[in-house]
């Protein structure tokens, strides 16, 4: 019953995935019709909306992987890339290339995955002490790091010139409208080799979530499994941060969401939480593309409206 019960969400979310990605590509600041494109119109489509809205999928999926992954590992709620500092780090590291390298398109996605890791190191390193890891000390680490790299990322605008200095800060608030196919492809492969690498740790952090302790008595490779969970996390995080810049929320409200739904098996919550998270952020992109057109407001505003209520929805349940 269970079995048949994640079959019938997987092909549901895999329906809706594409109702959300056709709908997506007819609207917009001009609505395009499903059928007989004039010239104008398909190069709307196929140069500058589907660009976007494919990035925006590979965003969302990666995001959602990444907080799955996370929240199992570090047997916590609340670990998401946002809130654990790690986007921000991408995000520093995304601006160190934009200001020093910005000649070259791979320094972005390369500093920005270096970023993500070593502020998912620092918060690590931080929460972990004597007696083990609890949840106050990660969030509190995570607050922490988070901080502190706004600080560096708000100080270091003062190198930026006014028209940089605005891209950069809606960029900053999550921006898919610079989208290109180099960009595309960069995201795709970085969260089908993140979502590939979380899956395939599903049965360990099935029993990490019991406790280290006890999953190393069954065998699992704690370190090992931390490793490569960090690592899939920072590569995708990174990928997506340097791409679109912070979306907030993903990676908190769309594995809640799968677990309430499918229970906590990593083997579903993962692959699912990547499918979701594709749906949520391009409907979010969506609704910032046509709210308010011509103009266009931040995906990651549209993310934070929908998600803060969201949540707090789903504290009130527990």
């Amino acid at each position: 019953m269970q079995r048949n019960r994640a079959m019938l969400l997987g092909g549901g979310l895999a329906v809706l995935l594409l109702a959300v990605l056709a709908a997506a590509a007819m609207l917009g600041a001009e609505r395009l019709p499903i059928f007989d494109l004039n010239e104008q119109q398909r190069s709307i489509l196929f140069d500058i909306r589907l660009p976007r809205i494919l990035l925006g999928a590979c965003v969302g999926a990666s995001l959602a992987a990444a907080g799955a992954g996370l929240q199992s590992l570090l047997r916590n709620p609340l670990a998401e890339p946002y809130l654990l500092g790690v986007s921000n780090g991408a995000a520093l590291g995304t601006m160190l290339a934009f200001v020093f390298f910005g000649a070259f398109e791979w320094s972005r996605p390369v500093l920005a995955f270096a970023g993500a890791g070593v502020a998912t190191l620092a918060v690590y390193r931080l929460a972990k002490s004597r007696e083990g890891m609890n949840v106050e000390r990660l969030v509190l680490s995570g607050v922490i790091i988070t901080t502190f790299l706004s600080s560096v990322i708000v100080m270091m605008t003062t190198l930026l010139d006014a028209a940089k200095l605005r891209s950069f800060t809606f960029w900053l608030l999550g921006d898919l409208s610079q989208a290109t196919l180099n960009g595309v492809y960069i995201a795709f492969a970085a969260a089908a080799i993140g979502t590939v690498i979380l899956t395939s740790q599903a049965r360990a952090l099935n029993l990490m979530m019991v406790g280290e302790r006890d999953a190393f008595d069954f065998g699992v490779e704690v370190g090992r499994v931390r490793m490569l969970v960090f690592g899939a996390a920072s590569l995708v995080v990174g990928a997506s941060v340097a791409a679109s810049g912070s979306v907030g929320y993903v990676g908190l409200i769309v594995p809640h969401l799968v677990r309430l739904a499918v229970g906590s098996d990593n083997r579903l919550v993962v692959p699912f939480s990547a499918v979701a998270g594709a749906i949520f952020v391009v409907a979010a992109d969506t609704i910032a593309r046509t709210a308010i057109a011509p103009r266009e407001l931040p995906v990651g505003a549209i993310t934070a409206l929908i998600g803060a209520p969201l949540f707090i929805y789903l504290l009130r349940r527990k």
